[in-house]
């Protein structure tokens, strides 16, 4: 697809193909190095804690839950570090090219996450007699995310919904255990 090319799926579902340099909303702080090498960071740390909670057999939704994390973390993380050295850059002209190792459009680190979903459930103009926007074009959910996005928000949803008491189980419990070893 070309660079913000679209494919229509029903009223209020699209592919639409973009591509994202930094994180959420694209939003970049700090520049792209920081923010590749703050997931790899992060992608170790979730498997680490994975390990842990597997060895340590809590229940299996909650590792699900993590699971959902730490694989939409990693899908990010491969497409920031590989993306750029494997594919050459999508343009509104140009389809992006599959091509040889380090002949891409970026180099390590330096990739963009590739988004594809895009689901405006909503599409309309405010109201004329609003302040400040009245008249305005409005889109509700107008984010555009990916697999890795929606396996991330997931998981954390379902830890918050389903697991926020066991959460605080869990720090009590682990309060308790450090409170008695001194």
């Amino acid at each position: 697809m070309y660079w913000h090319e679209s494919i229509r799926v029903t009223d209020w579902f699209y592919i639409f193909f973009t591509e994202n340099p930094g994180m959420a909303f694209g939003m970049e702080l700090f520049g792209k190095i920081f923010l590749s090498t703050f997931r790899i960071i992060a992608v170790i740390i979730l498997g680490w804690y994975i390990y842990r909670i597997v060895k340590n057999k809590l229940k299996t939704g909650y590792i699900a839950c993590f699971a959902l994390i730490f694989a939409g973390a990693l899908g990010n993380v491969l497409d920031c570090i590989f993306y750029g050295e494997i594919f050459t850059a999508s343009t509104n002209t140009s389809i992006a090219r599959f091509v040889p190792f380090g002949h891409g459009y970026g180099t390590w680190f330096h990739g963009k996450v590739v988004d594809m979903f895009y689901f405006p459930i909503i599409e309309t103009n405010w109201p004329q007699w609003m302040p400040f926007v009245g008249g305005d074009h409005f889109i509700f959910f107008s984010p555009i995310f990916n697999f890795a996005d929606a396996a991330i928000s997931c998981g954390i949803i379902a830890l918050l919904i389903f697991y926020s008491k066991y959460l605080n189980n869990l720090s009590h419990t682990h309060q308790k255990t450090n409170e008695e070893s001194k």
